[in-house]
């Protein structure tokens, strides 16, 4: 047993006609036969051409997260799971439709196992689904910081550079750490003002700090980002 090749038109042709009654590839809840066969398929697949394949690809795709903990296998390539190709291919055949005047009580078994089947695959789904944001929202989220190393440059070489740093320091905000500072020669005398900091993320525009910082007209002639990365 097993599917074709999950990269051509025959075999996501086959997978569908697999799926048409089926939420799962095998049983009634996602296993290692939907990863294996997920895993197989390399990308979405057309959900006008292959419209069941493509509803489960999706479904299967929310547990990307589980893969490793869901039941089976997960040795098996994915030809190991699925029909012989005439065996999915092949049309059912229709029940007789009741004469006139039949048994009007006569029960549809077919359907009642599909209908059992799909409410069975639903309450499976949510399940998982809720364990999994349950999950996810209890892990501690952490705060982006970046380091950043910042130039900032005076007028000239008569600019008191001590109150430069002074006026650069005096800016606390929340999400703003001052570092270290050196003065480094640019050339004719001038020195300009290095300082490492470091910010939250979404606590602190660099934009919105050096034009803060710019405002200093007295000293700052102007500022720039020489350095930048995430911790």
């Amino acid at each position: 047993m097993g599917f074709l090749d999950l990269t051509t038109d025959s075999g996501l042709t086959l997978l569908t006609g697999w799926l048409a009654t089926r939420s799962y590839i095998i049983g009634h809840s996602p296993s290692q036969a939907d990863v294996a066969v997920y895993k197989a398929i390399k990308s979405a697949p057309d959900s006008a051409k292959y419209p069941h394949t493509a509803r489960w690809y999706k479904h299967i795709a929310s547990f990307e997260d589980e893969f490793a903990t869901l039941s089976g296998d997960a040795s098996k390539s994915y030809t190991a799971y699925g029909p012989d190709e005439a065996e999915a291919t092949e049309t059912p055949e229709k029940a007789p439709a009741a004469e006139e005047g039949g048994d009007d009580d006569e029960v549809d078994l077919f359907g009642s196992d599909d209908e059992e089947e799909d409410a069975e695959a639903v309450r499976v789904r949510e399940e998982r689904l809720a364990a999994y944001r349950e999950k996810k929202s209890a892990k501690p989220k952490t705060t982006a910081k970046s380091v950043v190393t910042m130039d900032v440059k005076p007028w000239d070489d008569e600019t008191d550079m001590a109150a430069l740093e002074a006026a650069v320091r005096s800016i606390e905000k929340d999400g703003l750490v001052w570092g270290a500072s050196k003065l480094v020669p640019v050339g004719f005398g001038i020195k300009k003002l290095q300082i490492n900091l470091v910010i939250e993320d979404d606590k602190i525009s660099l934009s919105d700090l050096e034009e803060e910082i710019q405002a200093f007209e007295d000293h700052v002639q102007s500022t720039d980002i020489a350095a930048m990365q995430k911790l």
